[in-house]
């Protein structure tokens, strides 16, 4: 089996055992933040020591055609309702798939929530597709299988 760079095109993003269809996902990232640390008997010069500190994720996009289907108001209903006090929290699962459609690697997003939701840029001249996006704040990033 030859070994080849697996193109990015080719991915589901699924929540609640349901996949919805995106065409961009952006945000798979993560740091750890390094904390500089100096004690009272290090000399001027010397270079502070560093320790491994928090680890820190960004928000996850999503991007997707609109359609006109009656009821296609699923993501910023979302977003409408996670101004209330008890947001709906949900795990999202990104799959980036082989040449057959299988999984290679799979991202879980935990506890995702909206923070901002866009629609399109409207163009009298334009004949761009119309395409929305939702931002969405979590609490980790963990690679399955």
């Amino acid at each position: 089996m030859a070994n080849y760079a697996i193109p990015v095109f080719h991915f589901s993003v699924s929540w609640g055992g349901d996949n919805i269809g995106f065409s961009e996902v952006g945000g798979l990232s993560q740091e750890i933040q390094a904390i500089e640390y100096r004690d009272g008997l290090m000399s001027g010069t010397t270079l502070p020591l560093k320790r491994p500190g928090l680890i820190k994720s960004g928000n996850i996009s999503l991007k997707r055609g609109m359609t006109a289907a009656a009821g296609n108001k699923d993501l910023y209903n979302w977003f409408i309702n996670a101004g209330k006090p008890n947001v709906e929290r949900r795990t999202l699962v990104i799959a980036l798939l082989n040449d057959e459609g299988e999984p290679v690697f799979k991202w879980s997003i935990a506890e995702a929530w909206p923070v901002k939701c866009e629609g399109p840029a409207l163009k009298a001249t334009g004949n761009d597709i119309a395409i929305e996006s939702i931002e969405l704040a979590h609490e980790g990033i963990k690679i399955l299988n």
